[in-house]
């Protein structure tokens, strides 16, 4: 069947998370869980060894006919079935009637599908990891380069660029902790029969279950989980969450990097963000692949709370909400968080244009540094309506907020302020001890979770 084109992925993928969930990946991870559960099964006597072991060797890739797979599958509407019997086929008389033994289809995809959401959460934690380490090394650079901090898009402090990005890399380690966090979640077998109550397995259910769990690198339980999602969907929330995080970079440079402003720009290159029209342009490409992966994924994960509606002991629709999203959302977040180390990695930074936007308005953005100065001797609120009268008149007339101060502070007011001389360098605040912190817990958390 031809497969849909999807121009996104294919600009901005990553190949790696691509492997994870293709066709064949997938089969094959059907195929190692039944391998598993033949071997499971031997070591507790359910099989003999040379039943299972030949049930082991037929669960290979070449004795599946895809394109016979998924016709198949499309009559039945699930292709373990049809996968079971090419198992079989590839099998002699005896052991050809003992595959998938005690099971359900949806023991084996589920399983399955544990052993891919881990390996995608592993390449998700590679890719975090380098998007972390791009952003601590622009905090480091950075760390006493000036910039305006910018509440409700309009100048607010002044703070630093490396300050800026602290809160990122904060917030990106947060996120590494999340993703460990749902893989521990998500590697967790699935073995317990239609219903769920392992009556077929027998007394051996709970023994076999544990061997095949430890064959695959899973955990087991003794509680079913065929309509129980919940894990299912902290993996999604951990995807669209990274991407989000991602986006929220993205949003940055492209808002530092308006011509009005002109602070930061994407890495450069002979047509790269080229218009077809307009000779000039070097568009942030990059963010704005980031920013609409976030918004799909961020779309895409609220499908998954209805898959958490399944009732009764097997679902009715909503199990096949995840067999779309659920690579979808890994998808997203690898290619989200692949641009976003490019992105990161390449920066270029303009200090002087930060420097210089500082003085768009005439020194405003001191506002609250001035009334601070006076509030210990004039009270909080006075200070505050001095200030904001000078303010006003600072940006009505085109003036700068020293000048308007002096003008309208009284003998008193301009003793408290002196030479009205704050500079931005001087109202930082904590900026070298954020820095210090984000740097410190992106790198001890790096350690401790290896």
């Amino acid at each position: 069947m031809t497969q849909t084109f999807k121009l996104l992925p294919e600009l901005f993928g990553d190949g790696g998370m691509a492997d994870v969930f293709s066709a064949e990946s997938t089969v094959s991870a059907w195929l190692r869980v039944e391998a598993a559960l033949a071997r499971a099964q031997a070591d507790a006597g359910v099989l003999t060894e040379s039943d299972a072991e030949a049930i082991a060797g037929a669960c290979v890739l070449s004795n599946i006919d895809l394109e016979r797979l998924w016709r198949e599958a499309v009559n039945v509407g699930y292709p373990i079935l049809p996968l079971v019997r090419m198992i079989a086929a590839a099998l002699p008389e005896g052991p050809n009637g003992r595959v998938h033994y005690g099971a359900t289809t949806q023991d084996i995809m589920d399983s399955a599908l544990s052993l891919q959401m881990g390996e995608a959460l592993d390449r998700l934690l590679v890719l975090l990891g380098e998007f972390g380490d791009a952003l601590a090394r622009l905090v480091e650079e950075h760390a006493d380069t000036v910039i305006a901090a910018r509440t409700h898009a309009q100048q607010a402090v002044p703070t630093t660029f490396g300050a800026k990005i602290a809160v990122l890399l904060a917030e990106v380690t947060r996120q590494r902790e999340r993703l460990r966090a749902a893989t521990r979640t998500v590697r967790i077998v699935s073995l317990f029969g239609a219903g769920g109550t392992s009556a077929a397995l027998g007394a051996q259910a709970a023994t076999v279950r544990k061997g095949m769990a430890l064959r695959l690198g899973l955990r087991t339980t003794d509680v079913p989980w065929h309509v129980a999602r919940d894990g299912v969907v902290e993996f999604g929330v951990a995807c669209a969450g990274v991407t989000a995080t991602a986006a929220r970079f993205a949003r940055e440079v492209v808002d530092l990097s308006r011509t009005e402003v002109a602070e930061v720009r994407e890495a450069g290159g002979h047509h790269r963000g080229a218009s077809s029209t307009m000779p000039q342009k070097a568009n942030p490409i990059g963010c704005e692949a980031i920013i609409g992966m976030s918004g799909t994924a961020g779309a895409l994960s609220s499908a998954l709370f209805r898959a958490m509606e399944a009732g009764h002991e097997r679902a009715a629709g909503e199990w096949q909400v995840e067999w779309y999203v659920v690579p979808q959302l890994a998808e997203l977040g690898a290619g989200a968080l692949a641009t976003a180390a490019q992105v990161a990695g390449g920066l270029r930074v303009f200090p002087q244009a930060m420097r210089d936007n500082l003085d768009a308005e005439g020194g405003l953005i001191m506002a609250e540094a001035y009334m601070m100065r006076l509030a210990p001797a004039l009270g909080r609120e006075r200070a505050h309506d001095l200030v904001y009268e000078a303010a006003g008149r600072a940006r009505a007339e085109r003036r700068t907020l020293a000048e308007t101060l002096r003008e309208l502070a009284t003998p008193g007011d301009a003793a408290v302020l002196g030479e009205l001389s704050i500079t931005p360098d001087s109202y930082l605040g904590d900026v070298e001890a954020i820095c210090t912190a984000a740097l410190a817990a992106w790198r001890k958390e790096g350690v401790d979770g290896e």
